[in-house]
């Protein structure tokens, strides 16, 4: 019984962004999934033998709390069963993955790591995250999340799989540069993949970039003139009291107990 209590605990602040707590658990994952993103994009370029062993044994450090906290969502999930093939616990795989297979190539190994950065569809899609904002402020930051995760994906992949043999593949810089204008349908020659793979994946960048971008675009636009022509809503469904009990800082604007441990609210 004890045991169950302290798994809901831990499941409820894995997934909470309105405590205290919740907060800095799941902000300090982001901050592990940009520290690692950032340490990717570094190790593309020339740098000193120093600051590449650091940054390996950075990545190995956050791949162990990933790994870690892979196992603990699971443990702690009431039906693990389904959690397991959740949309966000394969993207959790799929991130620590390298950890499980590290007596394959490199080259596979690191082309995974690319997708750790997906790890933050989570926090994006969390409603808390924007519970003082507006609707299209929310909506607004998730249309450049995507675009921006499209993108820093298959920037990664194909420079994963060229750079080795392509020189114009040099670092992320260009493979970004090479994502953007193929993923946008402009197409410039100056760059361009060798490989058998790094052809595959650019006809899946170009695919994807017609399928994706001009939607994600068109709702972009549509979001910016809507927020530019409208001010902020008058009459706010939530109202901000801090629960004694838990924590918890949102409420509706009409409830007098904490919805999560029943602790009664102080009126404002």
């Amino acid at each position: 019984m004890l045991g169950q209590k302290i798994s809901e605990k831990i499941n409820f602040y894995l997934d909470d962004l309105a405590t205290p707590i919740g907060k800095l658990i799941n902000i300090s994952i982001a901050f592990l999934v940009l520290a690692s993103a950032v340490s990717f994009v570094a190790q593309t370029f020339e740098i000193s033998a120093t600051t590449r062993d650091h940054l390996n044994l950075l990545d190995n450090i956050i791949l162990d709390v990933f790994v870690f906290e892979y196992f603990l969502r699971l443990i702690c999930a009431e039906e693990k069963l389904k959690h397991l093939f959740s949309l966000y616990a394969i993207i959790d795989l799929v991130a620590i993955l390298p950890f499980f297979l590290g007596a394959i190539g490199v080259t596979f190994i690191r082309l995974l790591r690319w997708f750790r950065v997906l790890r933050l569809i989570r926090l994006v899609e969390s409603r808390s995250l924007f519970a003082h904002k507006t609707e299209d402020i929310a909506i607004l930051f998730r249309i450049l999340f995507t675009l921006f995760a499209i993108v820093f994906v298959f920037s990664g992949m194909i420079y994963q799989i060229e750079h080795a043999s392509n020189p114009k593949f040099h670092n992320f810089l260009d493979a970004f540069y090479f994502s953007v204008f193929t993923m946008t349908t402009v197409g410039y020659s100056d760059v361009m993949p060798k490989s058998d793979a790094g052809k595959l994946t650019t006809v899946l960048m170009v695919f994807t970039g017609i399928a994706l971008i001009p939607v994600q675009l068109g709702d972009l636009f549509k979001r910016l003139v809507q927020t530019a022509n409208q001010s902020d809503r008058e009459n706010d469904t939530t109202k901000d009291c801090v629960c004694s009990g838990c924590g918890l800082s949102l409420h509706d604007s009409d409830a007098e107990f904490c919805k999560v441990c029943g602790t009664e609210l102080k009126k404002l």
